[in-house]
């Protein structure tokens, strides 16, 4: 063979090659709740270690997550779901759309109390709900960063607040939650008070804001540039802020907060359920929650250490299966009683 023919045949026999090596790559197409730029650092981070694997995602808030593979789940896009509050794990856990998966290993060394005990859901990290505040106002203001629930009802603050509407995030919604269990605690009351005395001050809460956005991270951009003088978001996207430049500062109320546990969960009959089950077991492994610090995120596998000052004096008895139980009713009194 002549030397141009031989040299035109490897390249071609490489390039078929190369081809084939491509068509034989694998697609997993999930969905998360988390930041866009935490989503994008995990799935590159994946890929890399997965190299026969492509990760298609979407990207929405928990709310408009959950309502989408609500209205998908005769016919499921996505393979698996993570990021998001355990509220809204359960509430979907309990309307049929996961399938368990408690052969994880990642499931299995996981503390009870951040997963399903039938396996349909897995904690993959713990986040708290702080208050975050632009340094310069209160500077300007001689104001010091509230401290509690009530200081943000102060007229200082009037039009001057910034958070997520309870329907489109899960944050907004554990806001709401979060409050009437300050409220059983601070009155000693039952649910059914406690959840007037929630809405109220939730109305209250309402002639306070700015703007109430669609996420919860969304109040960032605002507080951070002035716009808005305080936000409610958890403190990993408070922390990731900090980091960035922006001039902001946290605080926790002492009434009490309350935290969220990152999820992970396989939507029932997903596209590709094994390929999912190997991105799940990835994001519980060390290897991934090493990752979670770069943005602040305290991740629960137990050879992971947790990143300085990041947990707060009190939290409420915060009932997750409450929570999700009601979530739809106390939604709608919110709509209701505020008008939004």
């Amino acid at each position: 063979m002549k030397r141009g023919r031989f040299f035109l045949f490897v390249v071609l026999t490489v390039s078929l090659f190369a081809l084939g090596a491509v068509a034989q790559k694998k697609v997993l197409h999930i969905y998360s709740s988390l930041p866009e730029q935490e989503v994008k650092v995990y799935v590159e981070a994946f890929e890399e270690s997965h190299p026969d694997i492509d990760v298609v995602w979407v990207r929405l808030s928990t709310g408009k997550m959950l309502a989408r593979i609500r209205a998908e789940a005769a016919n499921p896009q996505a393979s698996l779901w993570f990021g998001g509050p355990t509220a809204a794990y359960i509430l979907a856990a309990s309307e049929g759309l996961f399938s368990p998966y408690k052969e994880s290993l990642g499931w299995q060394y996981m503390p009870a109390k951040y997963k399903d005990p039938d396996g349909y859901w897995t904690g993959f990290g713990i986040n708290y709900m702080c208050f975050v505040s632009n340094k310069n106002f209160l500077e300007e203001h001689g104001l010091n960063p509230p401290s509690s629930w009530f200081d943000l009802l102060r007229p200082e603050f009037k039009g001057k607040l910034s958070m997520a509407f309870p329907y489109t995030s899960g944050t907004g919604y554990a806001r709401l939650a979060t409050l009437i269990f300050m409220f059983v605690e601070l009155k000693n009351e039952d649910l059914k008070a406690a959840e007037k005395d929630a809405l109220e001050f939730e109305l209250k809460l309402s002639k306070q804001i700015l703007e109430y956005t669609e996420s919860g991270p969304g109040c960032i951009p605002k507080v951070g540039l002035g716009e808005a003088a305080v936000g409610i978001t958890y403190i990993s996207d408070t922390l990731t802020a900090i980091a960035q430049g922006y001039p902001l500062v946290y605080s926790y109320p002492k009434e009490g907060t309350s935290y969220t546990t990152d999820c992970v969960a396989l939507i029932k009959n997903g596209p590709e359920p094994e390929l999912a089950k190997v991105f799940y077991d990835w994001l519980l492994s060390a290897e991934a929650q090493e990752l979670f610090k770069q943005f602040h995120r305290v991740g629960l596998n137990p050879s992971v250490d947790w990143p300085p000052g990041v947990t707060p004096e009190k939290l409420v008895d915060y009932d997750f299966r409450w929570a999700a139980a009601n979530r739809d009713r106390l939604i709608a009194e919110w709509r209701k009683i505020t008008g939004y």
